[in-house]
């Protein structure tokens, strides 16, 4: 299945010269959505993972299914202000300013083996975050799975570089 042809680029968004690459098209596939779970899940079939993070929002959606398709955990990584309980938090840029990521602080016990998940890889920052997260927590980075890997923004090779290994289902060439 061309898991490819079930994103939807839209040209110009959110500003001129951006092609959002719109992952929900395929999200609404049912069988380009099973698929698209089992090839992220597949390199970690046989890893020992306790818990998968998923990064809010589009993350939580494949994160969440990943995480029972390999019989372990969800934790989510949200955005300022949206967890109930006691927080930690990495700061990380945007283009324009800088966000901030959350966890609770005892989503996941030291030693715990990690998949972090989104649903798109472009500059990094938001994952790097989560890793820098996932790491103050004392967790074990398994690595990272993203739908779309946007080459030309340079995460993948920020977060290879932390030691992470990436996969991503597929490449989109431009912004």
């Amino acid at each position: 299945m061309d898991l490819k042809s079930l994103i939807r680029t839209i040209p110009d968004y959110p500003k001129p010269g951006i092609m959002f690459r719109d992952v929900t098209t395929l999200l609404a596939d049912a069988q380009g959505f099973k698929a698209a779970i089992a090839r992220l899940a597949e390199p970690y079939r046989t890893e020992p993972i306790d818990l998968v993070a998923g990064i809010e929002a589009r993350g939580f959606i494949t994160a969440g299914a990943i995480a029972d398709r390999l019989g372990c955990g969800f934790v989510p990584v949200r955005k300022k202000g949206k967890l109930p309980w006691k927080t930690i938090r990495q700061e990380y840029a945007l283009e324009y300013g800088t966000d901030v990521l959350e966890m609770h602080e005892d989503s996941l016990a030291r030693g715990r083996r990690v998949l972090i998940v989104d649903d798109l890889i472009a500059t990094g920052g938001t994952a790097e975050a989560a890793a820098k997260l996932i790491r103050q927590l004392g967790g074990e980075i398994i690595g990272a799975a993203f739908l779309v890997d946007l080459p030309e923004l340079g995460g993948a090779a920020k977060l290879e570089g932390l030691g992470i290994k990436v996969h991503a289902l597929m490449k989109f060439e431009g912004h």
